[in-house]
């Protein structure tokens, strides 16, 4: 046998330093990408969790940094070295840096705009295809034609093959075997096709397309189960993205990258798997860091990565004798983009970016699922790669059937149905929007009544009946449109608003009516495959009054003037209360009409995140945990899961105005002599759930107008100043309560003012390590403007339970608390002038609360 040149690829000729580099570059592409990834999603959950808005050159930046750190030793990978495969290495990983950099820009886009975002990625992701494929011809590369080396490839395989079988190669096995390498071989160079090669199988492409469409319904399988699609809109543009990423994979691992690691004498199967796979391997790490809002990509980052062996298999199989020149290079650009865009979709379709984030760590949530289901498809990918590499890549390897790989594909295409319509959660959980109507109700000139409870039911009266009159006539032509449209419409009249199913084609059409102020997108939370699990607390259960309960002399309230807050009801629009918890299930009020969910429509108290319970507990708890041990409780859950919508906070504040009975309709069924005195609201609503500053302001306007005094955290976005901005902490008309410690300074979380058109925060409370109720009986000690707000709901309890006459005189309450405050001391960020806030005033508000003197006042 004649001796070979040698060969374009890692071969034992190729300098060991170019193969160092390729190793050193790799190794330092993926940790450049994994750490700019999981630093700019870190970035941005910290942002929210202080409350502060996305930084939109974030990722535009990173992207620049991920394009000159990877791409600059990738340049010099594609142009320096003498060995074909590490040019084809760098040329890879350079054209994968930039697509990185193009499909990071994107995220500029507001993650609750993902179809937007979506369709932005679809159209990117084409495009840089048609670039690459542009660029390839112009890109430094191998000097080294691929078409012989393919045809080699296929060609020493067929030897080897029919040698271990005992038969030799003959002439028409080498004709074809010098056939395969596609437009551009030796034969069709020199002008010679191959007649017979053309007259066979030049219509088909094989079985391993469908072996790729096997390997990428296994790889969706995990998040079919623990996974849920979105809206309509959102699913298939997540289909077109998907498949514009598998486009983009198969432009960028095309048979000219392919064929570099394809040569050799004797054959070497595992070469082109073990060396083109790492090489794919890292490209794809590359294109999955941008594929996805800022969180989703975090999955695909673990699972795309090892489809590179997969597909370094598949093309193994492509580059098998066939009878088409063509078809090679047809079927790995085909099996490429199934497998790569099939991989894709599962964190592009059946994840929110919004809910995987770590305001929900810590519980069995979004994002424990969202890492199950990674860590699953890893798995699951690995299995695949060497499935396929032992079925596929060894010599002797024979290629399964069409028939067969046809009936592999059709059985887990079914398995996906199955998993998908059984364990899983099917249907469409996509967001719907909040239409805000120009007319809102006019509250003035309400008549005064008289003074306290029955004055303030009949304020509650005439605001309920105002509000209803006018959404009513103001919604009639609006909600036919929408029933005709089938878009299911709920209607709204504490803020006159419609929630709609809908996406950004409905939210135009809406937003062009001349009835309709401005379309908000209202949050809904995809399902869970399996309950979050109910939070519990490990603190010994209290045997007096707790340390807050005595640093604001609520105990002295009881003891000296014999106020425990009877006869007042407190109202909690949180995750929802413990009603058997021993502290409070004697407090409830009872009826039905005192209990309201409309996330999960449970038809008692429940509450599996255990906020709820725990601020119920620190207004009206008893054991020593609440300030108004006496006064009665009712509830509605407005946050599921730590999140919320505008749409969902407005069902509680007006079930809170008007309670219903259990499946009634708030519209026609409200019993506003019913409503609750206080209202506790341990909450805000970012932008991030779909809340602008304007929002819920006409809610607290009327529960004011009725009479109901609104309590409401400050937030936990300090010490930066102007962090009092989420809804509806900053509006006038409800009293803002900030966070103090046991020595009475500001907790440095309690955000701070100045608050255009007000003086923010109004009040403190104790807010670090207060004790209280959370589910199961138990109890836990927790820190937050939201364990500070209850407390000052309960004084508000205990004073007009000393003095019915002051119920629904809001204003006159609101300044007895701040008048009988006791000075706290402020805490800054720092020294500098501009983190003082202007004034102390703007950290401390009127100062701690104080029950005892709250209470004197409102008896004089």
């Amino acid at each position: 046998m004649q001796g070979h040149p040698a060969q374009p690829g890692f071969s034992d000729r190729s300098s060991p330093w170019s193969v160092v580099a390729a190793v050193l570059v790799g190794c330092w592409t993926v940790a450049v990408t994994a750490a700019t990834q999981t630093g700019g999603w870190v970035t941005d959950q910290v942002l929210l969790g202080f409350g502060l808005d996305r930084v939109g050159w974030l990722w535009p930046v990173l992207g620049l940094t991920t394009v000159v750190l990877v791409g600059t030793p990738a340049l010099l990978l594609a142009v320096l070295p003498r060995s074909a495969a590490v040019r084809a290495t760098g040329k890879a990983w350079l054209i994968g840096a930039l697509a990185l950099g193009v499909l990071t820009l994107l995220r500029v886009v507001p993650p609750v705009h993902h179809e937007a975002y979506l369709a932005g990625l679809a159209g990117v992701a084409l495009l840089s295809a048609l670039a690459a494929r542009w660029s390839a011809r112009r890109l430094p590369g191998p000097d080294v034609d691929t078409a012989p080396a393919a045809a080699q490839w296929a060609g020493e395989r067929t030897e080897q093959r029919d040698a271990t079988g005992g038969a030799a190669l003959n002439d028409d096995a080498a004709a074809r075997a010098e056939a395969v390498a596609g437009p551009g071989s030796s034969a069709d160079a020199a002008g010679s096709p191959n007649p017979v090669g053309r007259q066979r199988g030049s219509h088909r492409t094989g079985p391993v397309p469908l072996l790729a469409v096997a390997a990428g319904l296994a790889l969706l399988l995990p998040w079919a189960w623990l996974g849920a699609l979105g809206g309509l809109l959102e699913t298939a543009l997540a289909l077109l993205a998907a498949a514009a990423l598998g486009v983009l994979a198969a432009t960028l691992l095309d048979a000219t990258f392919w064929a570099r690691f394809a040569v050799g004498r004797p054959p070497r199967p595992a070469r082109l798997v073990l060396l083109g796979g790492l090489v794919a391997g890292v490209a794809l790490l590359l294109l999955a860091a941008g594929t996805g809002q800022s969180g989703a990509q975090l999955p695909a980052l673990l699972t795309l990565p090892p489809v590179g062996f997969a597909l370094a298999a598949l093309w193994a199989a492509a580059w098998r004798p066939s009878t088409d020149p063509a078809v090679a290079a047809l079927v790995g650009r085909t099996a490429t983009g199934w497998l790569v865009g099939l991989a894709a979709l599962g964190p592009l379709a059946f994840t929110d970016p919004e809910e995987i984030t770590l305001l929900l760590v810590g519980t069995r949530d979004i994002p424990f699922w969202v890492a199950v289901a990674a860590g699953a498809g890893l798995a699951v990918a690995v299995l695949v790669a060497i499935g396929y590499a032992v079925l596929l890549a060894r010599p002797t390897a024979r290629t399964p059937s069409r028939r067969s790989a046809a009936v592999a594909a059709v059985v887990l295409l079914v398995a996906f149905g199955v998993v998908d319509l059984g364990p899983g959660q099917p249907g469409l959980h996509g967001e719907r929007l909040f239409v805000v109507l120009r007319a809102q109700a006019d509250l003035s000139g309400l008549p005064a009544g008289a003074a306290g409870r029955a004055g303030r039911d009949a304020r509650a009266t005439e605001v309920y009946r105002r509000l209803v009159t006018t959404a009513e006539q103001s919604q009639a032509d609006l909600l036919r449109g929408l029933r005709r449209l089938r878009l299911d419409p709920v209607s709204y009249y504490l803020v006159n608003a419609v929630e709609v199913d809908g996406g950004p084609a409905v939210r135009a059409w809406l937003a062009r009516r001349p009835e309709v102020a401005r379309v908000l997108v209202s949050q809904r939370l995809r399902p869970l495959p399996a309950p979050a699990g109910q939070s519990r607390g490990t603190a010994p259960r209290p045997t007096g009054p707790e340390w807050n309960i005595r640093q604001i002399g609520a105990d002295r309230v009881w003891s000296q003037l014999g106020v425990t807050g009877t006869g007042i009801v407190v109202g909690s629009s949180d995750s929802g209360v413990d009603g058997a918890h021993p502290a409070l299930r004697a407090g409830f009020r009872g009826g039905d009409d005192s209990w309201y969910d409309p996330w999960d429509d449970t038809r008692s108290p429940t509450d599996q995140g255990g906020h709820g319970t725990h601020t119920v507990g620190s207004a009206v708890g008893r054991d020593g945990i609440g300030v108004a041990p006496d006064a009665q409780w009712v509830g509605c859950v407005n946050l599921d899961r730590n999140l919320g919508s505008p749409a969902h906070y407005l069902d509680c504040l007006q079930f809170m105005l008007a309670p219903f009975p259990t499946g009634g309709d708030p519209l026609t069924d409200g019993r506003p002599e019913r409503a609750p005195q206080v209202l506790t609201n341990s909450w805000g609503c970012p932008p991030i759930e779909g809340c602008d500053q304007r929002v819920l302001r006409p809610a607290t306007a009327a529960l004011d107008a009725a009479g109901i005094f609104v309590v409401a955290a400050a937030g936990n976005t300090g010490p930066w100043c102007a962090s009092i901005d989420d809804p509806p902490a900053p509006y006038a008309d409800v009293l803002t309560v900030g966070a103090v410690d046991a020595q009475r300074r500001v907790a440095e979380f309690s955000s701070r003012g100045p608050v255009p058109g007000a003086s923010k925060p109004d009040v403190l409370a104790p807010g670090v390590g207060v004790v209280s109720a959370m589910p199961g009986g138990t109890y836990a000690a927790l820190d937050g403007t939201s364990m500070a707000t209850p407390q000052v709901a309960g004084v508000v309890a205990l004073m007009w339970s000393a003095n019915p006459s002051l119920v629904g005189d809001v204003a006159r309450t609101r300044q007895i608390l701040r008048d009988t405050a006791t000075a706290a001391t402020p805490t800054y960020r720092s020294d500098n002038p501009s983190d003082t806030c202007g004034a102390p005033s703007n950290v401390t508000g009127a100062g701690e609360v104080d029950a005892y003197a709250a209470v004197r006042a409102a008896q004089q």
